[in-house]
């Protein structure tokens, strides 16, 4: 039994117009159908590859979250930062953890969720418009006060003056500086 069908189709590999004999044909050729297998099937093992390492990079996640004291190794996989920041935040009092031995520190699931609980931090209030008048400009601030321009940097980073640039000059309110420096 023959068919007499001709239908014009394009081939799923190769994308070039064929002329096909069925209504199910895919590929123009054999060439085309093996090289669309070996994809497919070259396909299927990369995916099952990255199955397997996503779940050799979950399994240490997974295992911290379900532990009530963590070690500081999970610590660091649970925050996502290293173990030397882990134990910079013990040590400065950011995250309370026990010393239990000389090489086993142990911190408490809750102390951890405390943490990443914290209120963000407000941001600042935009600082009023001071007109320019009512300003000195870093060197008149230099020259009044006797002032190196380093310490004068230093002072209004720390003190989180309000600076207005006008052309090439940085203005800084009067009534600040003066209150900072006498």
């Amino acid at each position: 039994m023959s068919s007499n069908i001709k239908i014009q189709r394009i081939c799923q590999y190769c994308n070039n117009e064929f002329t096909a004999k069925t209504t199910v044909t895919k590929f123009c050729s054999l060439k085309c159908a093996n090289r669309s297998y070996k994809d497919r099937t070259r396909k299927k093992k990369v995916e099952k590859s990255n199955k397997e390492t996503e779940k050799i990079i979950i399994k240490p996640v997974e295992v911290a979250k379900a532990k009530e004291f963590l070690t500081v190794r999970d610590v660091s996989i649970l925050l996502g930062c290293s173990i030397r920041t882990a134990y910079r935040l013990i040590n400065n009092g950011t995250l309370k953890a026990v010393n239990i031995a000389e090489r086993l520190t142990r911190v408490k699931r809750s102390e951890l969720n405390k943490i990443l609980e914290q209120p963000k931090p407000q941001p600042e209030p935009k600082a009023v418009d001071f007109d320019i008048s009512e300003c000195y400009t870093i060197s008149e601030v230099q020259q009044k006060f006797n002032i190196s321009s380093g310490t004068l940097y230093h002072l209004i980073n720390r003190n989180k003056v309000p600076k207005i640039s006008k052309g090439k000059f940085v203005y800084v309110p009067k009534t600040i500086i003066e209150t900072l420096i006498t």
